[in-house]
């Protein structure tokens, strides 16, 4: 079984052909479809809410937002660059069982949200430009498992060219949006200054953040950006993290400006008319004709939201691939992987739908987005490490300035959603609900804390272990396990016994197509002895025929072969041969003596590899 990140899609895309703007655009792709799940149907919801209630006010926590989605998706594309492992798969080869399947757990909850809020969206979308009941429509998004089977089976990049075509009708919906409402701009831009949030805003803010910077992006994009083969040398990695920057700079600065779009179209039509509860996704549809005086206005709304739905469904079940083979190591066929997903995300939608009323769905899509934004801090803070590790990342580990930032953008978060969780555990604990209920929230609470603090204080551990170990046994060797130059001539010391046969097909597994095998043989005849090279004995004979049969069945396979006979002393032959040759690898045979027998025939191999100056290959009889 494969241990590669998505190993069908796995440098599927070359790199090192393309020079110039081809070379960028080959990198180009990655991060939109990242970007797809910062402009999802749950953003909608967390945006419409925000520009409706609060006008622009919430416009700075979308570039905060933003800015940390830069950072850590570059910070995941480093990580996959660099590793060639996707975060789960690192988080498995870091910490223990029991608390990767945690973490295991939580990122499937945060997999199953998104999920949530795509279906619910592609429902609210077909409804809108079809009339269709809510709960059918959430029955037909099952179709679009049919769809990304489709895609995957055409590659990578036709994927990324499906997305890109999406995210282009979303950006000209909103576009068209914009500039049929006429913002006041000047208003718009006071947005961007940070102001104190109310309990109620902070609420709206978390779960923009949560619905911005997703935390199952961070582990699609460390497995994405291994589809580019590059060079592995120190300037290739170093080239492909600079594309990959611009990539995600480029992708998530389109995101933005559909998110603002979005707060500011809400803001603009609903806040400043007076509309100030509108908090639905259908409710702001029905608006828009009315207050902006285009029939136009709520068709391109409708369209960019089944859009933006349809391309966010991609994004989610490669996550739940990535994180259920890096975690778990455990691969299931593509269509019950996508049909698991999507009906763990329908299930909910259609009780909720059915038990609760399609009035309830937006607030279903709000909660989705802070139960994203919740599990954050797990898959943040665990990446800030990895991508710090000198030991691991070498040369490309973040400096420290960069470090500093991830660890405040992380500390932010973490903050955020500790004061959502500390309002509703304050709220929760005064009111009517049961004991047994109450105690549970304690519980949890305490076991997530106590996981958080965990997960921060594991790897700094492991870090102090390691340098003990510096301390103790000196600085290890760094080992490059890529045979950089391959072997050009092995030297092959045959007695012409039955061995004979296994001796050479251990050289040929040493070898390559273009490498050259030199035959050695030490004429051990009284003649040989004393005439050396101009002896004509029988022995020395036979030898030279049978050295030559060796080498003329090899170059019947396609390979070099040249024959060199030795006399007189075998280990000062042998090393002679071996040095005149230029052989780069000697290939000895040992019989395994034991007793008085190692005395004679083990003195040979012992005294050969001590005096050569290239590795020496025993192959036991």
């Amino acid at each position: 079984m494969s241990d590669k990140s998505l190993d069908t899609l796995h440098e599927s895309v070359p790199i090192h052909n393309k020079t110039g703007i081809r070379r960028l655009f080959a990198f180009i792709g990655p991060a939109y479809l990242v970007s797809v799940g910062y402009m999802d149907p749950g953003n909608w919801a967390t945006d419409i809410q925000g520009g409706a209630a609060f006008g622009y006010q919430l416009i700075w926590i979308l570039l905060l937002s933003n800015i940390m989605a830069i950072l850590l998706q570059s910070l995941s594309a480093r990580l996959g660059i660099v590793r060639r492992l996707d975060l789960a798969q690192v988080n498995r080869e870091t910490y223990p069982r029991g608390v990767n399947f945690c973490l295991y757990i939580l990122a499937e909850l945060a997999i199953a949200a998104t999920d949530l809020a795509e279906v619910l969206g592609m429902a609210i979308g077909i409804k809108l430009l079809t009339g269709l009941p809510l709960m059918y429509g959430t029955l037909i998004t099952v179709l679009d498992t049919f769809l990304f089977m489709l895609l995957q089976r055409y590659g990578i990049r036709k994927m990324e060219a499906f997305i890109f075509v999406l995210v282009v009708t979303i950006g000209c919906s909103f576009l068209f949006e914009m500039i049929i409402a006429k913002p006041d701009l000047g208003e718009a831009v006071k947005g961007l200054v940070p102001s104190a949030l109310s309990p109620a805003a902070l609420y709206i803010a978390v779960g923009m953040i949560g619905a911005t910077v997703m935390p199952h992006n961070l582990y699609l994009h460390s497995a994405l950006v291994q589809t580019r083969k590059i060079e592995r040398s120190s300037k290739g990695i170093r080239k492909s993290i600079f594309y990959n920057f611009i990539d995600s700079t480029i992708a998530l600065n389109a995101a933005f400006f559909v998110n603002a779009a979005i707060l500011i179209l809400a803001a603009t039509a609903f806040h400043n008319t007076g509309n100030q509860t509108v908090a639905k996704i259908e409710e702001a549809h029905s608006l828009l004709a009315p207050l902006l005086g285009s029939k136009l206005a709520p068709i391109l709304f409708a369209v960019a939201l089944i859009a933006a739905g349809q391309s966010s469904t991609i994004t989610g079940t490669l996550s739940g691939q990535i994180v259920m083979e890096g975690y778990l190591n455990l691969r299931l066929n593509p269509w019950i992987r996508r049909l698991l997903t999507r009906l763990i995300a329908i299930i909910p939608a259609v009780f909720v739908i059915g038990i609760m009323g399609e009035g309830r769905v937006d607030e279903l899509l709000i909660f989705s987005q802070v139960i994203l934004s919740l599990q954050l801090g797990f898959a943040v803070i665990p990446l800030i490490h990895f991508v710090s590790d000198k030991k691991t990342m070498g040369e490309f580990a973040i400096g420290k300035w960069i470090k500093l930032l991830s660890w405040i953008i992380a500390s932010i978060l973490v903050y955020l959603n500790g004061n959502l969780v500390l309002d509703f555990a304050i709220s929760f604990l005064g009111g009517d609900a049961a004991f047994i209920l109450k105690t549970i929230l304690i519980i949890a609470i305490t076991f997530f804390v106590g996981l958080l603090i965990y997960i921060i204080v594991y790897p700094l551990l492991l870090v102090r272990l390691y340098k003990h170990r510096q301390d103790l046994h000196g600085i290890p060797v760094e080992l490059d396990w890529e045979q950089t130059v391959p072997l050009k001539r092995i030297a092959i010391a045959v007695d012409f016994s039955t061995a004979d046969t296994k001796l050479i097909k251990t050289a040929i597994g040493q070898a390559t197509s273009t490498s050259e095998f030199i035959f050695i043989h030490i004429v051990e005849s009284v003649t040989a002895r004393y005439f050396q090279e101009v002896s004509d004995d029988e022995e020395s004979r036979m030898d030279k025929e049978r050295l030559e049969a060796y080498a003329n069945a090899l170059m019947e396979k396609g390979y070099k072969a040249t024959t060199v006979l030795g006399f007189k002393n075998r280990v000062a032959e042998i090393v002679r041969i071996v040095e005149e040759s230029e052989s780069q690898l000697l290939v000895m045979g040992a019989h395994k003596h034991q007793g008085w027998k190692d005395y004679i025939f083990g003195e040979t191999i012992e005294s050969v590899r001590h005096k050569v100056k290239i590795p020496v290959l025993i192959v036991n009889y």
